[in-house]
């Protein structure tokens, strides 16, 4: 039986001063970059030579994807990203780096004309997604090509106290350059917090980070658990025993679970948590929440803020990018109004035997 204290709140005044402390400092991010493609039509008609509908294309637009919406999200709070993947020598690939110059990231990253830009074309009409396109490869990176990019990796850590690690599971991420970047972390004069946004297959991988997280679904694989809460804000016993096994085999110094619905869970041992309900007051695209939850929690420690108080104000920077179609960046003056304006948000303390 789980022991829960009394809800506390924080008042939307100590979260505005967080607020103000993100601006300036920097993060590394090194992981999967992917450029994001919308073309946005309209459905008139299904075609005649199969029973699929015909789009007739109104606009097209292109987002930064995976790592480079990690990037862009610290950026437009006023950080300082730096950011290391791969790209292809190909239009996207150039794109991309336009369009980190358009957002102020530092580009670290690598071409290898080997491997396509990792590119995700997305066909809306009438407000919903008809069909995604997929233009990837999975394979590994040549040894050249990631030796230059962990050894950039390396020289900008060594102005900078967190990286974030963005595994979608594209080859960047494995388990011998997760040992790379432990020791280039043990060989840092300060402390360096390594947080991982993961990938079920890799988790073995991660081993000894400092915050890893998971969806429900990503924890869930791992720990052979189903998640499922019960009304409310209640929350599954699951929920507790998927986190402590992730803990427990992992042994990460903390462990963030989005809950979707639920919000956020918070292990800061195997035996205490914190349960963060969301802040989400309409949901309409839960692409690239993902990418901002770890973005604002990275952001927030490497101000120098505790790690509860950057999941709150990554709980919610998430409900305004879910209440928006696509992968989009929180602005300081959105968080600000959330903020201020939403609910206060009443958090729970677990005791977990």
């Amino acid at each position: 039986m789980n022991s829960s204290f009394e809800n506390t709140s924080y008042k939307p005044e100590d979260l505005l001063a967080s607020i103000d402390k993100l601006a300036g400092n920097t993060v590394v991010i090194i992981g999967d970059v992917m450029l994001d493609e919308y073309i946005f039509g309209a459905v008139e008609r299904i075609s005649p030579e199969a029973p699929v509908p015909v789009v007739r294309i109104e606009n097209e637009e292109y987002r930064l994807g995976g790592a480079g919406n990690v990037a862009k999200n610290i950026t437009a709070l006023g950080g300082r990203a730096s950011l290391f993947g791969f790209l292809g020598g190909d239009g996207s690939g150039e794109r991309m780096r336009e369009m980190f110059r358009e957002h102020g990231i530092e580009d670290g990253c690598i071409q290898e004309c080997e491997r396509p830009t990792t590119r995700k074309t997305r066909v809306i009409a009438q407000q919903q997604q008809i069909v995604r396109i997929d233009r990837e490869s999975a394979c590994v990176p040549s040894a050249d090509g990631m030796n230059n990019l962990l050894h950039g990796v390396g020289e900008a850590l060594e102005k900078c106290r967190v990286l974030i690690v963005s595994d979608y599971g594209k080859g960047l991420v494995s388990g011998p350059v997760m040992d790379r970047l432990r020791r280039i972390r043990e060989s840092m004069p300060h402390e360096l917090l390594i947080i991982v946004d993961p990938k079920p297959e890799n988790y073995p991988a991660y081993r000894g980070v400092d915050l890893l997280t998971p969806n429900t679904k990503e924890a869930g694989v791992e720990s052979t658990v189903r998640l499922d809460g019960g009304g409310g804000d209640s929350l599954s016993k699951d929920v507790f025993a998927a986190g402590q096994r992730l803990m427990g085999e992992l042994e990460s110094r903390e462990l963030l679970i989005t809950l979707g619905a639920k919000g956020m869970l918070l292990f800061r041992s195997p035996h205490q948590a914190v349960h963060i309900p969301t802040a989400a007051r309409k949901v309409y695209d839960v692409t690239g929440a993902g990418d901002t939850v770890i973005a604002v929690l990275g952001l927030s420690l490497a101000a120098g803020l505790e790690s509860l108080t950057g999941c709150l104000l990554a709980n919610y920077a998430a409900g305004v990018v879910v209440g928006q179609i696509g992968a989009t960046a929180v602005l300081p003056e959105h968080l600000r109004e959330a903020v201020v304006s939403w609910p206060e948000i009443n958090i729970r303390q677990y005791l977990i035997p």
